[in-house]
């Protein structure tokens, strides 16, 4: 799951907090690294425990009026019966999650009631409730369309991710991702067997992770040394800092990586300088880059 668009935002994350922590050893980035990725990866069980905390909401407005005598409403049961919800809510994997953390969905109540009305109210389920037939796949889809509308850029979970770890909102639109390509996976022969996502897409990317980190900071000074002969006239001490670091990053990719094709580097890296940096910034980023490339090429330092 934790792929590598969403590792080198971290590495340029914690590369720049190391630089801004002088005197932190290289060994204890790389455990606050692996400890930022494992968020990521609580986040993912998150964000699939509020799916499941929407459907618990719903079965106990159901109980609440049939033990009082009266006829639930339709909405209600819908949501409480939704097949690919219960399938959700009766996940080995994340139900072994759920019960080793410290927080729960029921602690943001008034959140998840707010959504839950957002969710009942909005047209795509009006338009599922309106049907005469619903099966599996409808319920499922139901879901994935409802979290692509009202959970996916949805501002409203910010401070409550913030509250739980300050990792969070960088990689929700990153895990958000992840959880639709998970709905998108669930089969109902599997039951509560289906599988999550693993932790890591491929072993190598644990190890792409650290290596990466490590080259970025012990080839420090000739990296720097190529950005200051590539800037020309531009003094390297007027760059902004984020455009230094993140440069940094991608040479350091370019040489510890040669299997990794240089428009993949590029692209990843131009991306994050338009997300964490001045708006102009990715201009002068992809050029830095074509430069040094083209000197490591004629060098014969890198064959790509």
């Amino acid at each position: 799951m934790i792929n590598r668009a969403l590792i080198r935002l971290k590495v340029v994350q914690l590369v720049y907090a190391y630089y801004h922590n002088e005197g932190k050893a290289t060994e204890v980035a790389l455990t606050e690294l692996d400890y930022s990725l494992n968020k990521s990866y609580d986040l993912y069980h998150t964000l699939l425990a509020f799916l499941v905390e929407i459907q618990r909401l719903a079965q106990y407005k159901v109980e609440v009026r049939t033990r009082s005598g009266l006829r639930p409403a339709e909405t209600d049961v819908l949501v409480a019966e939704n097949r690919f919800l219960k399938q959700l809510a009766e996940n080995t994997a994340l139900l072994e999650w759920e019960g080793k953390q410290k927080f729960r969905w029921t602690n943001e109540e008034g959140f998840v009631k707010r959504l839950y009305t957002r969710w009942t109210d909005d047209e795509v389920f009006c338009d599922y409730a309106d049907r005469t037939h619903r099966d599996y796949e409808d319920d499922r889809e139901l879901v994935r369309k409802l979290y692509k509308k009202l959970v996916v850029n949805n501002d409203g979970f910010a401070p409550v991710l913030e509250d739980v770890s300050l990792y969070w909102n960088d990689d929700k639109e990153i895990i958000d991702s992840f959880v639709l390509k998970t709905i998108k996976r669930f089969d109902p022969e599997n039951g509560a067997a289906q599988p999550l996502l693993p932790a890591y897409n491929i072993k190598e990317d644990h190890e792409f992770a650290r290596t990466l980190f490590i080259t970025t900071i012990e080839h420090c000074d000739e990296i720097r040394e190529m950005m200051k002969h590539s800037s020309r006239n531009w003094d390297i001490s007027r760059m902004a800092f984020m455009d230094i670091i993140i440069m940094q990053i991608a040479i350091a990719e370019i040489i510890a990586f040669p299997s990794i094709p240089l428009n993949v580097t590029f692209s990843e890296y131009i991306d994050i300088a338009k997300v964490y940096s001045t708006p102009n910034s990715y201009k002068y980023v992809n050029g830095m880059l074509n430069s040094i490339t083209r000197k490591l090429q004629e060098d014969g330092v890198i064959r790509k």
